[in-house]
């Protein structure tokens, strides 16, 4: 299963990073792959109990951070047909 994870925390300034490096460091820890992109955050993740769990982590860890407010975007690929990967999607991207 494949997740991409957008997480904005308001109500502490307009400089985000150090929420950006709070959350991210709490899905390197979970040990699954992972990529941060410009906007968002791509995940694997076995399945949804799983993903839940890191979301809740990521949550958590802005709210310590001080975020105020915490709005999340969450987009999940629940492939069954095949195994799908972040790589493989990128790959069937290029070829269009």
């Amino acid at each position: 299963m494949i997740a991409q994870l957008s997480v904005y925390p308001i109500g502490d300034g307009s400089s985000l990073g150090r929420f950006v490096r709070k959350g991210v460091s709490v899905i390197q820890q979970s040990g699954y792959k992972y990529e941060v992109g410009g906007m968002s955050t791509a995940v694997e993740v076995p399945d949804l109990d799983a993903l839940f769990d890191l979301v809740k982590k990521v949550h958590a860890a802005h709210v310590s951070e001080g975020a105020q407010r915490v709005i999340i975007d969450l987009k999940v690929d629940d492939r069954r047909d095949k195994e799908a990967s972040i790589q493989s999607k990128k790959i069937s991207a290029a070829q269009g």
